[in-house]
């Protein structure tokens, strides 16, 4: 049955890519009503892809998710804007539940590995259980910018690079959730991927390296805190340099200087490198350490012939 908004008949077509929102406004005791079409902008370019822990593949759009959960719109303490932002997002865990639909939902994955995949390469290791925290909600625009025929991007630019966010900005509502280190908030999210981090990158394992070694410490730091960004023998997050091919970082700079940089890059240079005010002597010691165990074990994928 076509319906009408204003002067114009929605058909069943119009139905599939428009939602009316119908809302009661109580201005000085009197009721009006308010009707709004809101397109779904972009969202035939916006979709996020899931694989199992069995590697089977699906990908959804945003209009899809849209219709699987329901949205809100929150605020949120932004480490990237540095400031108090508000986003239209979906419930994480409905997400979740959405996209693992075949192998036990959002909660089937809980005690798994999974890997946060961005358009830019950064790659984010976390577990199930990380991203079922209240509080979690995949950002898909700014309310101010979901405007009726606009073309222009949902999201402000963000980040020293100055990028746009799209398809989706992983968010955080509670007030101990605000930092990066501890808790994902990956933008331009395309892909979540069950997969421990080992499996999915073998060749950063430090293979034969002595149980007990502080290298298995400073491996488990590197998954933590560097293999978003960086990658070691071309496995890992595609953002920075490889820290181990060509040469390993331990071999053309300074350890000091390592230790430094990795605490506090932009004492040394401008960058959109993080810092690290949370590692202990101890935690630079471990890495360290594990940089200098794969140096030893260098597998370059140019002479794997990989790329």
């Amino acid at each position: 049955m076509p319906r009408w908004i204003g002067a114009r008949m929605l058909t069943a077509g119009d139905w599939r890519s428009w939602r009316v929102f119908i809302r009661w406004t109580l201005v000085g005791g009197l009721a009006s009503f308010v009707l709004a079409a809101r397109p779904f902008a972009a969202e035939s370019d916006a979709s996020l892809r899931f694989l199992d822990v069995t590697g089977e593949g699906r990908s959804f759009s945003l209009a899809e998710l849209r219709l699987a959960c329901d949205e809100r719109e929150i605020a949120v303490d932004d480490p990237y804007h540095g400031k108090r932002m508000r986003y239209v997002a979906l419930s994480l865990r409905c997400v979740l539940d959405r996209g693992f639909a075949a192998s036990g939902g959002g909660e089937g994955q809980r005690d798994r590995g999974l890997l946060l995949r961005a358009s830019d390469g950064y790659t984010r290791p976390v577990s199930g259980g990380d991203l079922l925290e209240v509080g979690g909600f995949l950002a898909f625009a700014e309310p101010d910018r979901l405007v009726a025929g606009s073309h222009a991007s949902r999201f402000t630019k963000i980040d020293r690079r100055q990028v746009d966010p799209s398809p989706f900005y992983l968010v955080w509502t509670g007030a101990e959730q605000g930092d990066p280190h501890a808790h994902a908030w990956p933008y331009q999210l395309v892909q979540i991927e069950v997969a421990p981090f080992e499996q999915a990158f073998p060749r950063t394992v430090p293979s034969g390296l002595a149980k007990g070694h502080s290298g298995w410490e400073g491996y488990a730091l590197f998954q933590h805190a560097c293999a978003s960004c960086h990658s070691i023998n071309g496995e890992g997050g595609k953002i920075g340099p490889d820290l181990n091919v060509p040469r390993s970082i331990v071999e053309y700079r300074p350890i000091p200087q390592i230790r430094k940089y990795i605490r506090d890059p932009e004492a040394t240079r401008y960058t959109s490198m993080p810092a690290h005010p949370n590692l202990s002597e101890a935690d630079l010691d471990a890495l360290i350490a594990y940089f200098s165990a794969m140096s030893q074990r260098k597998d370059d994928p140019r002479s794997r012939g990989d790329s």
